[in-house]
C-alpha cells in the first residue's frame, strides 16, 4: 500500500506551533523535542479519518505530554542548585525553526522564568488561552477539564502574571543600542557608566546549576549589579567580551571568555536602563549555542 504523505505533511506544518507550546511548558529544548518524537509516534499510528481537527488532536496531545513531563521535573528543579532558568533559544544570524513566528511573543527568559511559579495544568491553560489564543472551550476539551474550571485556571495564572511581572513596551531598536552602549562599558571597565546604564532596583539572577558560581537568590542595586560587571572587566581584561544577539526573540548578549561562551544574558530594559539581567551559565544549558 502506498504511503500517504498527508499526516506527515500535517505534522511538520503544525511543528511550529507544537514546538512553541512544549517549550514554553518546558523550558528545554531537548524536552520539548522529546514530546513532539512522542507526539509524532502517536500521531503516526493514529486513526486520523476518524479526526475533526489534526491540530486540536496533536495540541491536546503535546500539552497532555508536556504537563507529565513538567509534573515529573519538579522535584529536580525544586533540588536545583541556585536559580533555575530555560535553556536559551539564540538567534545569531540564520533563522531555524525554532525561530519562527509561533516563538515570536512571550518568549523571553523573564516570562518563562516567571511561569515556572505556575503548576503544570495552571501554565499550560495560561498558555493556550493567552498566548496561543485557544478559547475556553477548547482548552476544556485538551485539558479534560470543564470549562469554569479552565477560566479560573487562567484567571488565577493571569492575576500572578499580571503581580510580578511588570511589562515595558520597547522597541528592538531601542533595546539594541542600549545594549551597545552597555558592552562598551562593560568590555572596558568603565565603572561610572556602567552604572549609568543600570536602574537602581536592576537585578541579576545567575544560573550556574551548581557547576559554575552564582550567587544564590541572585544580586539586587544598581551599586552591587555594577560592581560585579567591572569586576569581570577588571579581572579578565582583553579577554572578555560581549557579542549581541537574539536571545529568546529579544536582543541579548553572549559573554565569552578566551573565546569561549561562558554565559548567555537575557536583558530586560524599561526604555532607558537595564531593569533586569537573566545570565544563564549552566555549561549544560550552553550546548546548543556552541555548537
Amino acid at each position: 500500500m502506498p504511503h500517504d504523505p498527508a499526516p506527515t505533511v500535517q505534522f511538520h506544518g503544525l511543528r511550529p506551533r507544537l514546538f512553541g507550546i512544549a517549550y514554553r511548558m518546558l523550558g528545554v529544548r531537548a524536552d520539548a523535542e522529546d514530546v513532539l518524537q512522542d507526539a509524532w509516534l502517536r500521531w503516526r499510528d493514529a486513526d486520523h479519518a476518524a479526526m475533526q481537527s489534526a491540530e486540536a488532536w496533536l495540541v491536546t496531545v503535546v500539552t497532555r505530554l508536556a504537563i507529565d513531563r513538567l509534573r515529573a521535573a519538579r522535584s529536580e528543579r525544586e533540588a536545583y542548585t541556585g536559580s533555575w532558568l530555560p535553556e536559551p533559544i539564540v538567534q545569531v544570524e540564520e533563522r531555524t525553526p525554532e525561530t519562527a513566528a509561533e516563538l515570536a511573543s512571550d518568549l523571553s527568559v523573564a516570562f518563562l522564568h516567571l511561569l515556572e511559579r505556575l503548576g503544570p495544568e495552571e501554565r499550560a491553560a495560561f498558555l493556550l488561552r493567552q498566548v496561543f489564543d485557544y478559547d475556553y472551550r477548547e482548552i476544556a476539551e485538551m485539558l479534560d477539564k470543564r470549562e469554569s474550571a479552565v477560566r479560573q485556571l487562567v484567571h488565577r495564572a493571569g492575576e500572578r502574571v499580571r503581580q510580578e511581572r511588570p511589562r515595558f513596551e520597547v522597541p528592538a531598536e531601542t533595546h539594541r543600542r542600549l545594549l551597545e552602549k552597555f558592552v562598551i562599558a562593560a568590555q572596558s571597565g568603565q565603572r561610572a557608566a556602567i552604572r549609568a546604564l543600570l536602574a537602581d532596583d536592576v537585578q541579576a539572577i545567575g544560573d550556574g546549576g551548581g557547576q559554575v558560581p552564582s550567587v544564590a537568590g541572585g544580586m539586587h542595586g544598581g551599586e552591587r549589579v555594577t560592581n560585579l560587571y567591572w569586576a569581570h572587566a577588571l579581572r579578565y581584561g582583553p579577554r572578555l567580551r560581549y557579542r549581541l544577539a537574539m536571545v529568546n526573540a529579544e536582543p541579548g548578549l553572549l559573554r565569552y571568555i578566551d573565546g569561549r561562551l561562558e554565559s548567555v544574558n537575557a536583558v530586560v530594559i524599561d526604555g532607558e536602563r537595564i531593569v533586569a539581567i537573566y545570565a544563564i551559565r549552566n555549561p549544560d544549558k550552553l550546548v546548543n549555542v556552541s555548537a
